[in-house]
Order: structure tokens, then sequence, then C-alpha cells
């Protein structure tokens, strides 16, 4: 399984090498195309597992100033 983030930044808000830098350090790798980072479980990942991981992106981009859109397949 792999959850994709695409992430929306605000010309107001932090840098996007900033926030690549707080992606990267929870597991996530730039990527191109439809997303803007990826993060591969290694296999399969419960309900639990995902939302885990969408709290810590929650907590480590807050106060940032930026969407994030997420998907897991």
């Amino acid at each position: 399984m792999e959850t994709y983030l695409r992430i929306t930044f605000d010309s107001e808000g932090a840098k996007p090498s900033e926030i690549a830098d707080r992606l990267r350090s929870s597991g996530f790798q730039p990527t191109q195309g439809n997303y803007d980072f990826v993060y591969d479980w290694q296999g399969a990942a419960d309900r639990e597992q995902i939302l885990d991981l969408s709290d810590e992106i929650s907590r480590r981009l807050r106060g940032y100033r930026v969407r994030i859109e997420i998907e897991t397949v």
C-alpha cells in the first residue's frame, strides 16, 4: 500500500523546502505527477495505522499554512 499527499502552499506560509524536510522525516518521499509525496507501507496497512500517519502529518504541518490531501491505495 502507498499513501499519497498533495500539498497546496500559501505564499504567506512556510517554504516548500521546509515542508519537504518535515515530510521526509516522517518517511515520505517526493514524487512527480498527480501527487507531491508518497509513503510506501512496504505491505498492507490497517485503518488505524493510516489514521495514525494522517494525525502525524497534521501535527507536523500545523501552523505552516499548507493544505494537504491524503489518499491511500
